[in-house]
């Protein structure tokens, strides 16, 4: 039941999603909570989802934390979580260590105590210095407070030659005071004073989705998350549908000039949008209408009219970008049609 490959316009659903699938793929930063804090809406959405019978899975890029101990902030937040209910980019970058590595083998972990624990997890040993005789170079998020000299040592170890893996490579997090360095900027210190390039496990690559289907066992999964690079281009990457939610990093502007991989099934505002359809976007003529807005190409830019939900208006304004784009980005002046809305 997939309409992700088509990506052309955002498909519509008769079907509340919680109802239409199995499972949520759920991204947490930019999704369920920022900063440390839960996201409006987020807490009552997913209750509701699960109360009628949806299996919520929790898929992160950030390494950082435990299965545990996101668990526990799920659950402290409103969100009651096991940690199997948890997959971590640390989970699948260890197991793409350990497919790679001898049971016993030293790691270098430069990161937190969720990289340590999913290397432990998978029979492999961290170590803290390139002395330790490692037989490879694992990064991941390690916090804000992470100590330079971390990434001293990880460029040591590679220089001699060690494979290098690092969980994933978002370039920003979001947090409570706003958009923060993520692990992606991390990896690039070490890129630039190794010149190597690391193996990668989180989103949007296939070991973060297989490590995902492993634990969770979905049959009709949609994924939701907030960043188009990775949570929406590993559901194309996967085969699955995707639902963005307007609550992270994405903007609108970004949006409309996704690629095809960058192309959300659906679009909503937040979690809310599990608990509903979602509204088709039809063509009529060289128009694309949603809701009552109508979007078209004019000349060299989208032109937006009507009235009613801006949600729906920003559906059609993608219909209407992706169409022109095609397999490209779409370069057309968007800036007055996306200012008529209130997102």
């Amino acid at each position: 039941m997939s309409h992700q490959q088509d990506g052309v316009r955002p498909s519509g659903s008769a079907t509340a999603l919680c109802e239409a699938y199995d499972t949520a793929l759920l991204d947490l930063d930019g999704v369920v909570y920022a900063g440390g804090e839960a996201i409006v809406h987020a807490v009552d959405s997913l209750a509701t989802a699960r109360a009628g019978g949806m299996h919520l899975a929790y898929v992160t890029n950030n390494a950082l934390r435990t299965p545990d101990a996101v668990a526990e902030h799920l659950t402290e937040l409103g969100v009651p979580a096991e940690p199997s209910d948890v997959i971590t980019s640390a989970q699948a970058v260890a197991r793409l260590v350990a497919d790679q590595l001898p049971p016993g083998a030293r790691v270098l972990a430069i990161g937190g105590e969720g990289l340590r624990v999913a290397l432990r997890e998978r029979g492999l040993e961290p170590v803290e210095s390139a002395d330790d005789d490692p037989a490879a170079v694992v990064q991941g998020y390690g916090g804000p407070d992470m100590p330079w000299g971390r990434f001293a040592e990880a460029s040591f170890a590679i220089r001699r030659g060690l494979p290098w893996f690092a969980s994933n490579t978002d370039l920003t997090i979001p947090s409570a005071r706003g958009i923060a360095p993520g692990n992606g900027a991390a990896v690039e210190v070490v890129r630039i004073a190794t010149g190597a390039e690391p193996q990668v496990a989180g989103k949007p690559l296939p070991p973060m989705h297989r490590e995902t289907v492993l634990r969770t066992g979905a049959k009709r999964p949609i994924v939701v998350g907030d960043r188009l690079d990775t949570d929406i281009e590993g559901a194309f990457n996967g085969g699955v549908d995707s639902l963005l939610v307007l609550t992270g990093v994405t903007d609108a502007a970004q949006l409309l000039a996704a690629p095809p991989e960058h192309r959300p099934t659906y679009v909503d505002r937040d979690l809310r949008g599990l608990l509903t359809g979602q509204p088709e976007v039809t063509l009529s003529g060289d128009a694309y209408r949603c809701g009552g807005w109508t979007a078209a190409v004019r000349g060299d830019a989208l032109a937006l009219d009507g009235e009613g939900d801006a949600l729906d208006g920003l559906r059609a304004l993608c219909a209407a970008a992706w169409a022109f784009a095609g397999a490209g980005v779409c370069e057309l002046e968007t800036g007055k049609a996306i200012a008529g809305l209130q997102l």
